[in-house]
């Protein structure tokens, strides 16, 4: 007997509902050819995958291993037709994106508004991590696309595209004297304690961080430390210290907290390239797929 893809369909809902009628209304069916089909099954596993009593059906042992192996079935199913469909044309199936935190408030949001009114059809399965890890996940075909912060660190094995930049803003508490003033110079933080990223999970943030202000002739004092910028914001909150930021962190991110953009030092030994945070889109090197192209044209252009 061929465990055609009808019949396991019948059987995962006949034991999700654990009731022939509910079962057979789902399937769009009677009741009688339902419970046909599950017989016929039966004899075929020579095994009993049911309890049957006159209100409702129980599954047996063997009924709830085969219901979840013949679910996972399904399911790898469903992803090979929705791959094959995304390959052929990039409009449809399932796409799994990587992003670190620091694109969430702006940039992310951007792009699956334009991914969902522009290819509807074309889910987009999301995993936040750091750019080393990230950049890991597309080597091994577990993520398609990633955007990651550049420069990595090891871009063996990827194809690179930059895709945005963006400028690095202080985040000062409430009331800081520096607050007063409409836009600051990175020299006049460097009496300040900062809150500076973790260089294992903030890596990209954290060499961009000290870059900075090593260029603007100091070494940020370390006054915290944290994994996440919703961490660093918070150390500002607290009042303790003060932070480098992406720009699009909004300004409402947490309350206690004000930001100022940092004026473009007049001269490059000042590091007015250091200020400049780059997002790079992030694939599997050689490797062309439809969907991702759609999804990287949505911010980088034909």
């Amino acid at each position: 007997m061929d465990l055609t893809t009808r019949l396991l369909e019948q059987f995962v809902v006949l034991a999700e509902e654990e009731h022939f009628g509910r079962a057979a209304e789902r399937l769009s069916m009677s009741q009688p050819p339902l419970s046909q089909a599950i017989q016929r099954l039966e004899r075929a596993l020579g095994v009993r995958l049911l309890e049957r009593s006159t209100r409702a059906v129980r599954l047996t042992a063997a009924g709830s291993a085969f219901a979840l192996d013949a679910r996972h079935l399904l399911e790898a199913q469903q992803a090979a037709v929705g791959r094959a469909r995304r390959i052929a044309d990039g409009t449809e199936g399932e796409l799994h994106l990587g992003f670190i935190s620091g694109i969430s408030y702006t940039f992310l949001p951007r792009v699956l508004r334009l991914a969902r009114d522009r290819f509807p059809g074309l889910r987009l399965h999301l995993h936040q991590s750091t750019s080393a890890e990230l950049a890991s996940m597309v080597r091994s075909g577990r993520l398609d696309l990633a955007f990651v912060r550049g420069p990595l660190a090891d871009p063996d094995g990827l194809d690179l595209r930059t895709v945005a930049d963006e400028r690095l803003a202080v985040a000062l508490p409430a009331g800081h004297p520096l607050a007063e003033r409409p836009s600051l110079r990175l020299a006049d933080l460097a009496a300040e304690n900062f809150a500076l990223p973790s260089l294992s999970a903030l890596a990209g943030l954290a060499e961009q961080v000290a870059a900075a202000c090593r260029a603007a002739g100091f070494a940020p004092r370390d006054g915290a430390r944290a994994d996440s910028l919703p961490g660093l914001i918070s150390h500002v909150a607290a009042g303790t210290c003060v932070c480098l930021v992406p720009e699009q962190v909004p300004s409402g991110a947490l309350p206690g907290v004000e930001f100022r953009v940092l004026e473009t030092p007049r001269r490059p030994a000042d590091g007015a390239d250091n200020l400049t945070l780059t997002v790079v889109a992030a694939t599997r090197a050689g490797h062309r797929d439809p969907a991702v192209e759609r999804v990287v044209s949505l911010v980088h252009g034909p």
